[in-house]
């Protein structure tokens, strides 16, 4: 059974940092693209960023570009790095996984999902 687990999540002023991780178990992702999304409070949940599976190729939304990083450090834990935070940024934050060497950006794209961590923006 495939599992994602993600942490890291709290309560920040803006403008501080926060890093989320997000551990995978369950089977090898050998070739998974990875990703995060995110999903405020009475909004849809939308894309973040997307890692290749060797993590040569990321991908970002506009919003969050020079701000946020993602990153791999092995073949089942991915990193989100959020610099420079605001209150905008407040969502709980999703990991994903896809079984494809091609980055995505929509969530039907995306196979696997954790439970999500909460972050939470103060102005």
């Amino acid at each position: 059974q495939v599992q994602l687990v993600e942490s890291g999540g709290g309560l920040v002023q803006a403008g501080d940092s926060l890093r989320l991780s997000c551990a995978a178990s369950g089977r090898t992702f050998s070739g998974y693209t990875m990703g995060w999304f995110r999903q405020a409070p009475g909004k849809e949940r939308e894309f973040v960023a997307a890692i290749s599976w060797s993590g040569g190729r990321t991908d970002y939304t506009d919003s969050v570009k020079g701000r946020f990083t993602i990153s791999r450090d092995n073949a089942k834990t991915i990193y989100l790095q959020m610099n420079s935070l605001k209150p905008e940024d407040t969502a709980v934050y999703y990991c994903a996984a896809r079984a494809s060497l091609r980055l995505a950006t929509t969530m039907a794209e995306y196979g696997y999902w954790g439970q999500g961590t909460q972050v939470t923006v103060s102005s």
